[in-house]
């Protein structure tokens, strides 16, 4: 049976993958200018530092990159304060894997303090034993480290240890080494095919507990 559960936060645990698609358009509406309808297209893939300068130039502001990021940065920490909620079913999933003493804690690539802000904010903080984000450990979900750290916090092992991701490419890092993985649909992430196929188990949502049961009673 399984003994311990290490949770993503953004996508997984909470809608809250929107707040970093958007950071752009919410950035310009806090300036008061209207930005380009592909705004969001064209700084997908890039840094902060990299959206920063694309804006900077891009719309000839007076602001400094420097002004850019913070100002990104505050719009997003906003959202985590006042505004992203928890997955539908979440609390009710946790509450049932606690019931039955599974421990847990999350492993997440957003800061300590948003997460905090979330949780306490939804009445969610005591589910976790920890938290795990990537700037502290100084390694992100391209490699398994943080995976590690969890573990050995939860004195569990790769057995009866489950990962909850909705993200690809920390999915493959955590099956690679070994893990027992669950996918957690997101309609922000494309990869949702590759995903399903991959993990050991997957949800369109948190009110399948009976899937996931079935799934954590054959471990």
């Amino acid at each position: 049976m399984l003994k311990a559960a290490i949770f993503d936060f953004d996508g997984t645990l909470f809608d809250s993958n929107y707040v970093w698609v958007t950071a752009g358009e919410r950035f310009f509406e806090f300036i008061g200018i209207v930005p380009k309808d592909n705004l969001q297209q064209e700084i997908r893939t890039m840094s902060l530092y990299q959206s920063a300068c694309y804006i900077r130039e891009e719309y000839r502001l007076s602001f400094t990159v420097e002004e850019i990021m913070e100002g990104i940065n505050q719009t997003v920490e906003d959202a985590y304060l006042h505004e992203v909620q928890p997955k539908a079913g979440v609390i009710s999933f946790l509450h049932a894997l606690k019931t039955v003493g599974i421990r847990m804690c999350i492993a997440t690539a957003t800061d300590r303090y948003q997460i905090e802000a979330a949780l306490k904010r939804c009445d969610m903080l005591d589910f976790f034993d920890a938290i795990f984000p990537c700037s502290e450990i100084g390694h992100g979900k391209d490699e398994p480290v943080i995976f590690w750290k969890a573990m050995e916090f939860l004195g569990t092992d790769r057995s009866n240890t489950v990962i909850f991701e909705d993200a690809l490419h920390a999915v493959q890092t955590a099956k690679a080494d070994g893990f027992l993985t669950v996918g957690i649909f997101d309609p922000y992430i494309q990869e949702q095919e590759q995903l399903q196929k991959l993990c050991d188990c997957y949800l369109t949502d948190f009110g399948q507990f009976e899937l996931f049961w079935k799934f954590a009673s054959q471990q």
